[in-house]
């Protein structure tokens, strides 16, 4: 009640002085996660647009999250779209979106200061909770006020005990009692442990724990962390208690990369039906040994996992563990490519092969599960592309970075795209295996692309380009000169891109493959757009555009032949066919909003703002451009910025129309 006191009087400084930052920090299993979250649960009627959290991993095996990773898991959660690609960028509009919402945020496991900068929201009406076994110190210079909480004394450690097992026991074996207290260090994590043991054994004498606990000092002495020793022999006394098949489960599922745990993950890796993997996951949640983080969502804490992983050492003979890993990354293959099968089968192209063919079926059955699944469980996906890389697992390695392909195109994530490709690549040219290699290459290239790291891109493509050309595959080198041509593009080469794009085409249908070919046809049509005037072989935006169309709709690529009919409508406006430009516009622009494709939407409105203000229509270009400006802060300050230029540089009176008659 003390903690919980201090931390609404530090909220009232908070309020006084401005400052929306409070850090809460202490020793690993203090207890700092459990108090912040029943502070936050109090107070959330303060905080009506909502609460966020985030888990910044400081301690976790697998590193500290980096402040973009969280920021595009809480825009995403605002409701924002695509999030930039920088850092800065995505703070910026972090901050933008949160300003005047009166929000509250716990970031919990923070290892260092420089983690919560980014991710402080805009305007003084929210709240900010930091917690960390730092201090976290150089905090002060943006504010924050302070909360260090210590180790419980004798009569709160002996409320915590009461509340586990019930005051009467206490009360009646009062010196086993004070024992145990003395063990668990005054440790919340320890006494809570120590409780559910107890609460399971009501017959059972606390002296048994306390001997329990008293017994093989030296044992895990490696995981010993600030003095924390007793959480080890708290922890050696709860595993000493599980059945054999929930412990089993627990030190396997700490075998594992993944950071998060899901039931049909538990059943994979001890081979038991998912009814079963459900009832010892909710065992292990029982007895305080795993975390309960949401709907069919479990992690270890960070202290436990060490734990749990010193079990599987001592008790898993090698080769179980290794078949473990492989079971469950074959399960994450498995599952990966019934998503990518669900959102780009026109992608699926490379083979898989499994160790241990799964017969658990997926999660999902449609399309925006799949994507769920792949964005909810991105981090563990990348933690398997590692450690099947580490374990000499090449084939496994790339294709799960193969099947990934839905998460990167779609949700783009940069960092993870990237790191995912750079090892898929070292996997794919260990294992020997070239169609690999290339395709690693471009897609890994098309990520450098999308980040704005074009120089990357155009090397990659490059090293795709030659290696498509050693094999043979026609096919592939179309793809490699399409995304030189891109590239080049994009780095505003219009010349050298459009000699790589004519000979993609060439390529291209040369392979048979049109779709690829009206691709580049539709770069060929922005330049020329872009370049008001120009034409590529003698030919104008509006026929590259027309012909890409034609047959994209042939192939039933839907998706881009609305971006061709956006591009047409926006060149026949600029053409002088103004009321037919529009119709085009508005037609594909229904197109993106069925897909929920904001950054597309976005760019519609803005050709129907531009091609607006060229015919003299101000009113309706200043609505489209605000509607414009609206979806861009969404995804992208800097475009919104430029729309707000835009609106401020709208002339006062309405010019001469541009062009022709507005009729067809």
């Amino acid at each position: 009640m003390f903690d919980l006191g201090k931390l609404d009087s530090l909220l009232a400084r908070r309020q006084e002085e401005s400052t929306p930052l409070i850090v809460v920090s202490g020793p690993a299993g203090i207890g700092k996660t459990s108090l912040v979250t029943r502070w936050l649960r109090n107070t959330a009627g303060d905080f009506p647009d909502g609460q966020l959290y985030a888990d910044l991993r400081g301690h976790s095996f697998d590193g500290p999250a980096s402040p973009s990773d969280v920021l595009g898991q809480f825009l995403r959660a605002l409701g924002t779209g695509p999030v930039p690609v920088h850092l800065a960028e995505q703070t910026a509009l972090w901050r933008s979106v949160t300003a005047g919402l009166r929000i509250s945020v716990m970031l919990d496991n923070v290892f260092s200061a420089a983690q919560v900068r980014p991710l402080l929201p805009g305007g003084q009406s929210g709240l900010i909770v930091a917690t960390s076994r730092h201090r976290l110190t150089g905090l002060r210079a943006d504010g924050a006020l302070y909360h260090q909480l210590g180790l419980l004394d004798a009569a709160a450690a002996e409320e915590v005990l009461s509340r586990g097992v019930g005051a009467e026991r206490v009360r009646s074996e009062a010196r086993e009692a004070r024992e145990l207290i003395a063990l668990c260090g005054g440790l919340p994590l320890a006494l809570c442990l120590a409780s559910a043991r107890l609460a399971s054994r009501p017959r059972q004498p606390m002296s048994s724990l306390v001997e329990a606990l008293t017994q093989g000092q030296s044992r895990l002495a490696a995981l010993t962390i600030e003095g924390e020793s007793s959480v080890n022999h708290a922890l050696d006394a709860s595993y000493a208690v599980l059945a054999a098949d929930a412990a089993r489960l627990y030190r396997r599922l700490a075998l594992l990369p993944a950071r998060s745990m899901e039931s049909r993950v538990a059943a994979v890796a001890c081979g038991v039906p998912l009814v079963e993997a459900e009832r010892l996951l909710d065992v292990l949640v029982e007895a305080n040994l795993v975390e309960d983080t949401g709907p069919d969502s479990y992690r270890f804490h960070d202290l436990v996992r060490l734990h749990a992983q010193g079990r599987g050492r001592d008790e898993e003979r090698p080769e179980t563990r290794a078949e473990t890993l492989r079971r469950v990354c074959d399960w994450y293959l498995a599952t990966a490519t019934q998503a990518q099968e669900c959102l780009s089968p026109i992608q699926l192209t490379l083979r898989r092969t499994y160790e241990f063919p799964p017969e658990l079926p997926g999660p999902f059955t449609e399309a925006p599960g799949a994507l769920a699944w792949l964005e909810a469980r991105r981090l563990d996906l990348l933690a398997a592309v590692r450690a099947a890389y580490d374990e000499g697992w090449d084939d496994l390695s790339w294709q799960l970075v193969d099947a990934l392909w839905p998460l990167f195109h779609r949700l783009r994530h940069h960092e993870l795209w990237l790191e995912a490709h750079e090892i898929g690549l070292r996997a794919a040219r260990r294992s020997g295996d070239r169609a690999a290699e290339r395709q690693m290459l471009n897609s890994g290239a098309i990520g450098f692309d999308v980040a704005g790291r074009t120089d990357d891109a155009i090397r990659w493509f490059s090293w795709s380009l030659e290696a498509a050309r050693e094999a043979g595959d026609v096919r592939d080198e179309g793809q490699a000169l399409h995304g030189l041509g891109s590239a080049h593009r994009q780095a505003g080469r219009f010349e050298v891109a459009g000699d790589f794009l004519r000979r993609a085409i060439d390529t291209w249908e040369q392979a048979g493959y049109v779709r690829g070919s009206a691709l580049s046809r539709i770069v060929l049509g922005e330049m020329a757009l872009e370049c008001e005037g120009a034409r590529w072989d003698g030919r104008s935006a509006a026929e590259y555009f027309a012909q890409a169309r034609t047959t994209l709709l042939g192939v039933d690529d839907l998706y881009d032949a609305a971006r061709a009919l956006a591009f047409h409508g926006r060149a026949r406006a600029l053409d002088g066919a103004y009321e037919a430009g529009v119709r085009e516009l508005r037609a594909a622009l229904v197109v993106f909003e069925d897909a929920g494709a904001t950054p597309w939407q976005a760019r519609i409105w803005e050709m129907l703002g531009r091609s607006a203000v060229e015919h003299a229509e101000l009113p309706l270009a200043r609505e489209c451009l605000l509607r414009a400006q609206d979806l861009y802060a969404l995804q992208s300050p800097s475009d919104a910025r430029r729309m707000e230029v835009l609106l401020v540089g709208l002339p006062a009176k309405p010019a001469e129309p541009r062009g022709g008659s507005a009729a067809e």
